[in-house]
């Protein structure tokens, strides 16, 4: 009986972790796809950052991971929240609604990090709101600098090549008062 019960109460997350693994190899795929430039290009990932939709290129994104228990660095911008340890790697986390928005509260429990692709030469993850996929950037209508997709949400396409050039994202440490 008590193996029905254990059988039962595991066959769900035994589920869920399926397709979570299916959904992540997918979409490892489909981003190395568009890195060699096999995929249609287009296919961006969308994210939520502070209640606002962006669209992130594939090829400057890299991994999407459940944030882990962080280390803070001290002296730092309040939008650096520390440092990660995601798979043996160090990455510095950065909120990038904080970043953004200084008042941006707080992310919830579907917060995701998005690590940088390493080519962009950052040991670096920016911690979303929330992960919504990928989006075929051609099925959307450019309405000026946004993107509006058949269900009426508005995008706003986001360069993290152009983002790890701002001087602003390059100076973490508080500056000191003269």
């Amino acid at each position: 009986m008590n193996a029905g019960v254990n059988g039962s109460a595991l066959a769900p997350a035994a589920a869920r972790r399926t397709r979570l693994r299916d959904y992540q190899a997918q979409l490892l795929a489909r981003m190395q796809a568009a890195q060699s430039g096999a995929a249609e290009a287009q296919h961006q990932l969308g994210v939520d950052i502070g209640g606002a939709r962006y669209l992130l290129e594939l090829t400057e994104a890299g991994e999407i991971v459940a944030p882990p228990p962080l280390a803070g660095v001290p002296l730092t911008q309040p939008w650096y929240l520390g440092l990660a340890n995601v798979r043996g790697s160090l990455l510095g986390v950065i909120d990038l609604a904080r970043y953004l928005d200084p008042k941006a509260a707080a992310s919830g429990p579907e917060a995701r990090l998005v690590s940088l692709a390493p080519r962009l030469g950052f040991n670096c993850a920016l911690l979303v709101t929330r992960v919504y996929g990928l989006r075929r950037r051609s099925a959307m209508q450019a309405e000026g600098a946004v993107l509006r997709d058949a269900d009426g949400h508005a995008w706003t396409p986001l360069s993290l090549a152009a983002l790890v050039r701002e001087e602003r994202f390059l100076h973490v440490a508080l500056q000191p008062r003269q």
